[in-house]
């Protein structure tokens, strides 16, 4: 999955359905979610920031971009980390990362 944003763009959010390794939509009831991105290649964190729950049932979560958050241009790998009630984390996608690609803006 690759995000394309412009630099400097605070819209639109990265919004994510949550499955786990069968494919099956995680259910995000009583768990709180943080979303973390890092340029590809580096181990230096650029965002470490809570997620919005917007459909716990259906697993779906979005981060809204803060200034600052894209006013570097590259290529960035990304996950949504999810602590359960009993203080258990999961961090998805499980298997890869979210791609997501800030590019040049004109002005």
């Amino acid at each position: 999955m690759a995000f394309f944003i412009k630099q400097n763009d605070t819209s639109p959010a990265l919004k994510v359905t949550l499955k786990d390794g069968t494919d099956a939509v995680v259910n995000l009831t009583s768990t709180s979610v943080r979303f973390h991105m890092r340029p590809i290649g580096s181990s230096t964190v650029k965002i470490d920031a809570t997620a919005t729950i917007s459909d716990a049932s259906n697993g779906i979560v979005y981060y809204q971009w803060a200034t600052g958050d894209t006013d570097t241009i590259g290529s960035f790998e990304c996950e949504f980390e999810v602590t359960y009630t009993g203080g258990e984390i999961e961090t998805f996608p499980n298997n890869q990362f979210i791609d997501v690609e800030i590019t040049d803006d004109i002005i």
